[in-house]
Formats: C-alpha cells, structure tokens, sequence
C-alpha cells in the first residue's frame, strides 16, 4: 500500500497488527513508526540496527503480558533480516490479537522486502519522497507541533539550503526554535548549515579516520571553498572533538548541549562522542598546532601554492592522528 492507504486505515483504527515500513524516504518511516507505536500500556521492545536478536524479538512476542497488556516489537535496521525470521515473527502476531511488529527497512534495496508479510493482520507501506510542495507542508505542520512559527516561504528556503531533504530540514527546527521568534529565511540563513557544509563534515570525518580523501577534497575546492577555510574549519571540528573527549572524561557521558550550546540528532552525538575517544591528548595538541600553523602560512604574505599547503597538512594530520 501507499502512504494515502495508511493514512486512510490510520483514521479508522483498522492498521494491520505486523507493518513493514521502507521506501526512499526515511523520515515518513519513523513518523509513521511513531505513529503506529501508540499503544497505551503497550510492552515496548526496540531494536535497532545491531542491537537486533532474533531469539529476543521471538521471545518478547511469545511471551503473555503479566497484566495483559498488548506487546509491541519494533526493529529498525538497514539490512534486510532473514525471510525465515520475519515469516516466525509475522506469525506469532497472526497467533494473538495482542501482539505487535513494526518493521523499519531503511535499506537502499527494497526487491522482496514485504514478502512475508502477507495476511489479515499483516501489511507494508512503501514511502516515496514527496513533491517540494507537499514536503514544505509537512515541514510548517512538523514546526507548528513544535510551537515553532514558521510560514511556508520560510519552510520552502529551508528545504532548498537541505536540498530538499525533509528530514535534515525538520531536524533543524529544534535548532531554530532556540531563538523563540517568527523565523525568517534571514533566520535560516544565518543558523542552519546546508548540504556543503555537510559535505564538508563528511570530509573532515575522513581525514580524521584516515580514510582517503582526494575526492571529497576537489569537490569542495570545485563548490568554492577555499583552502583557508577548510583548515580553519577542520581546526573547529577538532577542537569540538577535543572538548567532547574532556566532557566524556569529567562526565561520564557526552554532554552536546555544553559543547555545541544545542542538541543535535542522536546519530551526530553518537559520531562525535566516537571520533573524540579514538584521539589521544597528544594527537590532539599536534593536530590543533599543525592546523594553526599551516592557517598561519597560507595568510602569510608571498606563501607558496595554498592547495599544496592544504594538501601536505591533511596527510600529516593523518600521520599524526
């Protein structure tokens, strides 16, 4: 079925009980997860990605509620699970009324993905990406639930600068609600960071992990970014990771909110709170010091090439971290 027919069996209470959600886009898969989760009284098992293990989600199916309250598996991954597995858990809701399985699929190959959902009390829903009207629509309706003021000029500007990707746009709102105001494209344009500057985390992620990175290099080159600003930039996101290190050290955890002064996406925390605890305190100082330095020599007057300054300062970073 299509979105229109969940939304349709969603009005009327008459949702199969085993759902499988997948498709190109992955924000309509975890609005309609949410959605479909409220059960009151519900016993909730989630598992996500590795944390999926089918003898848990068997259990938690076949097991009767103490209190007799309905069970609700909800497993998320990017991987298909096994035929075998699914058919087991599809069945064991078909065996009682009381159970429940949400199916999140947010893998790229979608071939025979609903096919053991099949049945009564089973069905699936692929999600396509919305037209640009309808996402800008979506995007004021996800800002006014949120308390956020936000019309739909505003919301289309905002799903431009993310390439018109609803989820990096709705993620934002959280941000932009900080500033407690009508928001303005001026707003967005001065508080939101869009796909280049993603593209640019993404590269600094790649220098850091010594992956290989020449390709990423001469694509923002290409964009328009200086040599300059992709040190001092990279020089920021290290010392971001350096702060989350020292936190996580006097915490115990990651705190983004006395870092960042926000709260990020969860899959942002995760990745900083990784990064900084695979650097030691010395590879920090040298990088931050190498990043400094080589700043320094390209803004000096008469320096040599800038790109072959940034270049030999991204491989000796990588030798350092």
């Amino acid at each position: 079925m299509y979105k229109q027919d969940l939304d349709r069996l969603l009005q009327n209470n008459s949702v199969p009980r085993a759902m499988v959600l997948f498709g190109e886009n992955h924000f309509f898969i975890d609005r309609y997860a949410h959605r479909l989760a409220q059960i009151e009284g519900a016993s909730v098992l989630n598992l996500y990605h590795d944390e999926y293990d089918f003898n848990s989600a068997k259990a938690h199916l076949s097991q009767g509620s103490l209190f007799g309250d309905q069970n609700l598996l909800i497993v998320k991954h990017e991987k298909k699970l096994p035929k075998a597995e699914l058919d087991t858990l599809v069945e064991l809701v078909g065996k009682n009324d009381d159970n429940y399985f949400i199916y999140c699929y947010v893998g790229e190959d979608i071939k025979s993905v609903d096919t053991a959902f099949k049945g009564s009390h089973a069905g699936s829903v692929r999600f396509y990406n919305p037209s640009a009207g309808e996402a800008g629509v979506i995007v004021v309706q996800e800002a006014r639930q949120s308390g956020l003021q936000l019309d739909q000029r505003a919301a289309m500007h905002l799903l431009e600068v993310h390439n018109n990707d609803l989820s990096l746009a709705c993620n934002e709102l959280s941000k932009l609600s900080i500033l407690n105001k009508q928001i303005t494209i001026h707003d967005i344009d001065e508080n939101v960071y869009g796909l280049s500057e993603l593209k640019l985390d993404s590269f600094h992620i790649k220098i850091i992990e010594k992956k290989e990175f020449l390709h990423d290099l001469k694509f923002l080159l290409e964009t328009g970014l200086d040599e300059v600003f992709i040190i001092t930039s990279l020089c920021k996101m290290l010392t971001e990771l350096y702060l989350f290190n020292t936190v996580i050290k006097v915490n115990g955890f990651a705190d983004p909110i006395a870092v960042l002064g926000y709260k990020p996406p969860p899959k942002i925390v995760e990745e900083r709170t990784k990064l900084s605890i695979k650097i030691l305190p010395e590879g920090y100082k040298r990088g931050i010091n190498l990043l400094l330095d080589t700043e320094l020599k390209m803004k000096s007057t008469g320096s040599p090439d800038q790109e072959s300054l940034l270049l030999s300062a991204l491989l000796k970073l990588q030798a350092i971290l």
